[in-house]
């Protein structure tokens, strides 16, 4: 399991992930996960997408390389749509050394016409949405 810094994950749930490895962790020990788990900074009812700030304990490579991406949402994350989103975070955008946003596995039909899932970062995306 490779996770977000403990501190950053909501619902206390940086207790469950105790023996992951973390984003500044070995390179070979992060491609070694099966599963990332992190928080995320909103997500859009619009586009169903979650929004990820990359920065100190909140490693783009978490969200990214695992097969299976695992979020988790407060109530409190959730926006309506970009515009909510970019006008209530601006200052967190300007610090953060990247902003991901994730609306499922990827997906490309370049080869032979042929779609294909995951190419671009993990098969799976399971987003758990809390209820305080």
């Amino acid at each position: 399991m490779l996770s977000w810094s403990p501190e950053l994950l909501p619902y206390d749930a940086g207790a469950m992930v105790v023996d992951a490895c973390f984003g500044s962790a070995p390179l070979r020990a992060q491609a070694e996960a099966e599963v990332g788990v992190t928080g995320c900074h909103a997500a859009l009812a619009e586009t169903g997408s979650l929004v990820l700030l990359s920065g100190p304990g909140s490693s783009q490579t978490v969200s990214l390389l695992p097969p299976l991406h695992v979020a988790l949402v407060r109530p409190q994350d959730l926006c309506f749509g970009m515009g909510e989103f970019f006008e209530s975070h601006a200052a967190q955008m300007a610090e953060a050394s990247c902003c991901t946003f994730v609306t499922g596995p990827s997906r490309t039909a370049d080869i032979e016409l042929s779609l294909t899932i995951g190419v671009h970062g993990p098969g799976r995306v399971v987003v758990i949405v809390g209820n305080s």
